[in-house]
């Protein structure tokens, strides 16, 4: 007779088990309050609030802000619609991120994490007083739900953030675990504290994948009050909030309300700003902020201007090209058309002098590439020789600089040299393609007006050699609609990065996010060497080897001259009116504007002397 082993007589049993209880163990790992990425956390168990905030800020007042365009769903979490402004206010995850660390995760809707020192899967417990608006609590369902229909059914974004979660169990009534696929994505348990969690019972009677302006239900410190599709929408603070005395919240989300008024164009609402139709202004125009706030309201301290400086990476801002349009295949053409964008010229004549040049895709930080590539890098760059362009390991990577017309003649002079080496020759004053005969033309899409004024003195020096560009700007709506199904030439945008560089790579970068619409490889990049690298900054093991594989990553980009790079500042501007109070500290991740308030007597004497000036214009 054949023995029976204790694990054949076993198995059997355990498959009739629920998932719960197999998978209910938390393999002995001691639950804490935070994970960190590399290193420390800054903050202990029995921290009180985050050092930038002030715990004893006043609550109240209404809290007025402005957006540019429209909206129509407040379903962001899809690809359809055009989603409304401060909606992220009234959800919480199941993780914060504190702004004064690279990158640390705090319990929100969690009370504990667990994470094993592989980092192999990661577990959070629910605390038990989190509550939806409806009274309902927020259960370990709820957050499966919202995991397996973001992947389903959400953006792509969610696709590629999560895509290395093999699975999502309950393990106990207030426990939920993730599991995760083979391999060294270190980044995973963090990425999984940022989910936004969304409540089932709620959902699963409305259909998901539909826009809806139904004020929906969440969990977090505001909710709908009233709104005007397209034009207004009011949040109010949660009156019992039932995460409101957390560490992680204190001495945040001060208003009473915030309202977001929705205006044509920036130019309409910087005149409402300075009509006090709003309270706050992040001011994105170098030339309205050198020109426009010359107003009796900024010479009185009514209307404050203020530099907040900062210490976290700027991203790239630039004219992206989209290599799916075969005029932009060739990297010699790509190359070529740079060199007729002259930086110097337009931030000494259209900026004020206000900007730096971008030339890394992690400028401001330490995962910028710079020089030549080290022995940390080359580890990295010299399994890819033959795959990679050749001068990341010659040439210290540099945008063409300008600097006005005789700049100019030497920079179109090497653009013409580039082009005639791919193939675009001069036929009668026109850029045509040797070959075919076709002309080189494209088309540069805007969604502001304002940057006109960048684009027509490109469009001139392109003109110089031989190219026809077409400047189009169309409405917020058809803008986001193009941009989900990559109909454009070349636009305007802006890529922004963290300190802590992972999963989102594969979404900017990564070969199959450039096939599905509605994701942000907006470029079209597919390269397996771009993958390669991509997973290695997921799989680095601590930070010095983060910042060496980002920077090999940073110089395969730059060579790829996959943009046009532009400009960045290293410090935030913001215009506000004074009746708004601030904490003491500005972290590196620059302004935190849910830890402002209204300042009541600011408020009443701004009030008061608004309305003097109104009563005495009048007569």
């Amino acid at each position: 007779m054949k023995t029976r082993t204790i694990a054949s007589i076993l198995f059997p049993l355990l498959a009739l088990l629920p998932a719960t209880l197999m998978a209910g163990s938390l393999d002995g790992v001691e639950g804490k309050h935070a994970i960190a990425m590399h290193g420390s956390l800054k903050y202990p168990a029995d921290f009180t609030h985050f050092d930038y905030v002030n715990p004893d800020a006043p609550k109240g007042g209404r809290f007025a802000l402005h957006n540019i365009g429209t909206f129509d769903t407040f379903n962001g979490f899809i690809v359809k619609g055009n989603p409304a402004a401060g909606t992220g206010l009234i959800y919480n995850s199941l993780a914060t991120k504190s702004a004064d660390e690279a990158l640390s995760q705090y319990g929100e809707l969690a009370e504990e994490i667990y994470m094993p020192q592989d980092r192999s899967w990661v577990a959070f417990k629910l605390r038990g007083n989190a509550r939806w608006h409806d009274g309902k609590p927020v259960t370990v369902e709820d957050v499966i739900w919202t995991f397996n229909k973001l992947v389903t059914d959400g953006t792509p974004f969610y696709r590629f953030y999560y895509g290395n979660v093999a699975e999502v169990l309950k393990v106990g009534n207030d426990i939920v675990r993730f599991n995760f696929q083979p391999g060294d994505n270190q980044e995973l348990p963090l990425i999984i504290g940022q989910l936004i969690v969304l409540p089932k019972h709620y959902w699963e009677s409305r259909d998901f994948n539909k826009t809806t302006l139904e004020p929906p239900l969440g969990s977090g410190p505001y909710r709908v009050k009233d709104f005007e599709a397209g034009r207004s929408l009011t949040l109010e603070r949660v009156e019992d909030y039932w995460g409101a005395d957390l560490p992680v919240h204190k001495g945040q989300f001060n208003f009473n309300e915030i309202q977001f008024d929705y205006y044509r164009d920036s130019d309409i609402a910087l005149e409402a700003f300075k009509a006090g139709e709003y309270d706050y202004r992040p001011e994105s125009s170098s030339k309205d902020w050198a020109t426009s706030y010359d107003i009796p309201a900024v010479k009185s301290g009514d209307l404050i201007k203020q530099r907040f400086d900062h210490n976290r990476p700027v991203g790239m801002q630039g004219f992206l090209y989209n290599v799916r349009r075969d005029v932009f295949k060739d990297r010699r053409v790509r190359e070529a058309l740079a060199y007729a964008f002259d930086f110097e010229w337009s931030n000494e004549n259209l900026f004020y002098g206000q900007y730096a040049r971008t030339r890394s895709y992690f400028d401001n930080s330490e995962l910028a590439a710079t020089g030549l590539p080290g022995p940390a890098e080359l580890e990295f760059l010299n399994p890819l020789r033959g795959r990679i362009p050749e001068e990341v390991f010659t040439k210290e990577y540099q945008p063409p600089a300008g600097g006005g017309p005789r700049a100019m003649r030497a920079s179109l002079r090497t653009a013409g040299q580039l082009l005639d080496e791919a193939g675009w020759v001069i036929r009668d004053g026109k850029r045509v393609h040797a070959g075919s005969g076709k002309p080189l033309t494209f088309e540069v899409m805007l969604v502001s007006p304002s940057f006109e004024r960048v684009v027509l003195p490109f469009a001139r020096n392109l003109e110089r050699l031989g190219i026809e560009i077409n400047v189009r700007t169309v409405d917020t709506s058809q803008y986001r609609q193009r941009m989900d199904t990559y109909d454009f030439d070349m636009m305007i945008y802006t890529i922004s990065q963290s300190d802590s560089p992972g999963n989102e790579q594969r979404d900017f970068w990564g070969s199959e996010a450039a096939t599905i619409n509605g994701g942000r490889n907006f470029i079209g990049i597919q390269d397996d060497a771009v993958d390669t690298l991509i997973e290695q900054v997921i799989e680095a093991r601590d930070r010095q080897e983060l910042i060496a594989v980002t920077r090999a990553l940073d110089r395969v980009l730059q060579w790829g001259h996959w943009v046009i790079p532009q400009w960045h500042i290293k410090y935030d501007r913001v215009a506000y009116w004074n009746k708004l109070g601030q904490p003491d500290v500005t972290p590196d991740q620059g302004v935190q504007v849910m830890a402002w308030w209204v300042d009541p007597a600011r408020a009443g004497r701004l009030k008061a002397k608004l309305k003097s000036e109104e009563s005495v214009g009048a007569q």
